[in-house]
């Protein structure tokens, strides 16, 4: 036993859920950011200028999303060189294989997508580094061994996945058609939570394909967390804090928020009331990852003008669900718990 946890050790496998299902879909997040999503934002840029480079470079990049997947995961994993880069074909393969359904009497082929890369890309990359530098062919067996497995291990477990992530998916989006106003609450607080906790939201909102209405709100609850602790934390932060919570993450309140919980309610409870705005007032629709990312980059609004063109109500519905009701929702009710002593001087300061 000791010399079975001695090897692991020597081969920096820590097996832990902090490490898989915080530290490394972080780090997946990053992946579809330098792909799929900024694939979306080239894409969208094309549309608009009618650039054809731009297209072009879209295509490029939302074509890398799995190998940038399994990349992404093995730097974490703290994977040698050539796990890591094998773990570029493990993420592709994870990303890419699925099954095909018939769904409505008509046969629909579903991949397993970011979910699956995950689960396969950390199996194979766990597995490649057991064998890596322990013989003479390094250089053969571990992207074999690599490779092979992701292969065994997506064969196996990604027809599930992109069964289980589509009719995921599928719920919330036709359950927020059905009831905006209920699912509207629901999914702008869930995924605005998700948002602020160190686990990734935009790459939650990928895996199950999250769209219409359901990524509206999901951008609203995000939206709604980042511009609120951007805006009731101003006294404490200044400029410094509102640009890097409002167009960065409002993550960077979790020590305060562990600290003190209740700093956490003025934007939650915005996120309530944007998420239906969205969903019943002016029925903003986003997609994916675009819809776990709020205002970061300002991802989140870029993917809803990709989905819903520049009309003039879905500029004014970013104006409002986007940024100008979470900053003026969460600032009443932080007055109003700063008042009555929940939130207190420098409860939300941050060391920038």
């Amino acid at each position: 036993m000791g010399k079975g946890k001695a090897f692991l050790e020597r081969k920096n496998i820590r097996p832990s859920a902090k490490l898989y299902f915080v530290d490394a879909m972080g780090s997946m997040a990053l992946g579809l950011f330098a792909t799929l999503l900024i694939g979306t934002i080239f894409e969208t840029l094309g549309q608009y200028t009618g650039w054809a480079l731009l297209t072009e470079i879209a295509g490029y990049a939302k074509s890398c999303t799995g190998a940038a997947l399994g990349v992404a995961i093995g730097y974490t994993l703290k994977a040698p060189p050539l796990v890591l880069l094998s773990g570029a074909v493990a993420g592709m393969i994870g990303n890419g294989l699925g099954a095909t359904f018939m769904l409505g009497g008509v046969e629909k082929a579903l991949t397993a997508g970011p979910a699956g890369a995950f689960i396969v890309a950390i199996i194979a990359i766990e597995l490649g580094k057991v064998v890596s530098k322990e013989t003479p062919v390094d250089i053969l067996v571990t992207p074999v061994t690599t490779i092979l497995s992701a292969m065994l291990v997506a064969k196996a477990v990604c027809p599930a996945i992109s069964w289980a992530m589509y009719w995921l998916g599928s719920f919330v989006n036709t359950a927020t058609e059905m009831q905006p106003l209920l699912m509207g609450v629901l999914v702008s607080v869930v995924v605005g939570i998700i948002l602020t906790l160190p686990i990734s939201s935009a790459a939650i909102c990928a895996m199950i394909g999250i769209s219409g209405l359901a990524g509206g709100a999901a951008t609203a609850g995000c939206c709604a967390q980042m511009i609120g602790f951007a805006v009731i934390s101003f006294r404490e932060n200044k400029w410094s804090g509102l640009v890097a919570q409002g167009l960065g993450t409002s993550m960077l309140q979790m020590g305060n928020i562990i600290r003190n919980p209740r700093v956490w309610i003025p934007a939650t409870l915005a996120s309530a009331i944007t998420g239906p705005l969205s969903t019943l007032v002016f029925r903003l629709e986003c997609t994916g990852v675009s819809a776990g990312m709020g205002t970061c980059g300002l991802v989140g609004p870029l993917g809803i003008l990709k989905d819903m063109g520049a009309s003039a109500n879905t500029w004014l519905g970013i104006a409002v669900v986007c940024l100008v009701a979470p900053a003026v929702l969460s600032l009443v009710f932080s007055e109003i718990l700063r008042k009555i002593g929940w939130i207190k001087e420098n409860d939300l300061k941050l060391e920038l």
